[in-house]
C-alpha cells in the first residue's frame, strides 16, 4: 500500500464545502468517487483543511492510500480527465505513509477579496465580498497589525468550535486596494481556528468603515469573546491559497545537501 499527496484546486461556489456530507455535492466526495473510478478500487481522501460551502481553494492537500502502479506524478493527469472543470489537480506525488495532512508543522495562507467600489461587477459575484463605502485601507492595516503574532485567538473563533488550544500565531496580515477596487486581505499563520479568518476580515471592514479604532483590536482579542469581534464574512471572497509543510521542506533541504555534498 502507498501513500500519494495531491494539491487541489477548486472553486468552491457549488459544493456544500470540502468535507462529505449526506446532503450534497463536496469537494471532498468528487475526489473520493472519481479516483475510486480512476483506480478501480474504494479510496477515501484525507484533507488538509475542510474549508466551508463556497469557500475557494487553489492550495489545499489531501492524501489517500492505494495499490495502484500509477506513478505519482501521473495520477494528477489521469484523474483531472475525469473531475469536474472546477476542480483541478495541481501536482500528485508519492509521499511517505506516514505523512497525515492534518497532523504536520504547516504554514497556511489564506486570501479574502472585498469589491469596493459604488455598484457590483457581476464577475467577482461569487469570489469577493461587495462593499460599497469606501474602506480607509490604512485603518485596516493598522488594526491588522495588532493581529500578527502569537495570540489568544478565542474571540476570532466561532461559539461551540472544538478544539484544545485557542492560541495561534499569525506570521504576515496585509490589506492593499488594487486599481481594479479588489481590496485583498491576505493572511499566513500556523494554523487557523474554525472561522477564524473570515472573522478577522469582519473585524477589519468594520474598522475600514469607521465603526472601530484600529486600536480596540488589541481589547478585542483580550476579551477572548467571540462577541466582541465583527461579524463573520461571507465565505465567497475566502480563498486558501498555500499550505507549506515544514518536515517536507526540512526534508528536501536534506537531501539536496546530501546530493550536493555527494556530487
Amino acid at each position: 500500500m502507498k501513500r500519494f499527496k495531491l494539491v487541489v484546486a477548486y472553486d468552491g461556489s457549488n459544493y456544500c464545502g470540502w468535507q462529505v456530507q449526506n446532503n450534497g455535492k463536496t469537494i471532498e466526495g468528487e475526489l473520493n468517487r472519481c479516483l475510486s473510478e480512476l483506480l478501480k478500487e474504494e479510496i477515501v481522501v484525507i484533507g488538509a483543511s475542510r474549508t466551508d460551502s463556497g469557500v475557494h481553494g487553489r492550495g489545499n492537500v489531501a492524501v489517500f492510500d492505494s495499490e495502484t502502479r500509477i506513478p505519482g506524478e501521473k495520477i494528477s493527469y489521469a484523474l483531472n480527465q475525469r473531475l469536474p472543470d472546477d476542480i483541478v489537480i495541481q501536482s500528485s506525488c508519492e509521499v511517505d505513509k506516514d505523512f497525515h495532512p492534518r497532523y504536520c508543522n504547516t504554514i497556511k495562507t489564506y486570501e479574502y477579496k472585498i469589491l469596493n467600489r459604488k455598484f457590483p461587477d457581476p464577475m467577482y459575484r461569487l469570489y469577493a465580498d461587495f462593499i460599497h463605502y469606501p474602506l480607509n485601507i490604512e485603518a485596516m492595516q493598522e488594526a491588522a497589525n495588532y493581529i500578527v503574532g502569537e495570540h489568544d485567538f478565542k474571540s476570532f473563533c466561532s461559539a461551540g468550535a472544538q478544539v484544545k488550544s485557542t492560541i495561534r500565531t499569525v506570521y504576515s496580515l496585509d490589506v492593499t486596494k488594487d486599481q481594479d477596487d479588489i481590496v485583498r486581505i491576505r493572511i499566513t499563520g500556523n494554523g487557523f481556528l474554525y472561522n477564524m479568518v473570515r472573522i478577522i476580515v469582519g473585524t477589519l471592514t468594520r474598522v475600514g468603515l469607521g465603526n472601530g479604532k484600529p486600536e480596540e483590536v488589541k481589547d478585542i482579542m483580550k476579551a477572548c469573546d467571540r462577541s466582541k469581534a465583527g461579524p463573520t464574512a461571507p465565505a465567497r471572497g475566502l480563498s486558501l491559497i498555500e499550505i507549506q509543510y515544514i518536515e517536507e521542506e526540512n526534508k528536501t533541504s536534506m537531501n539536496s545537501a546530501h546530493i550536493e555534498e555527494c556530487g
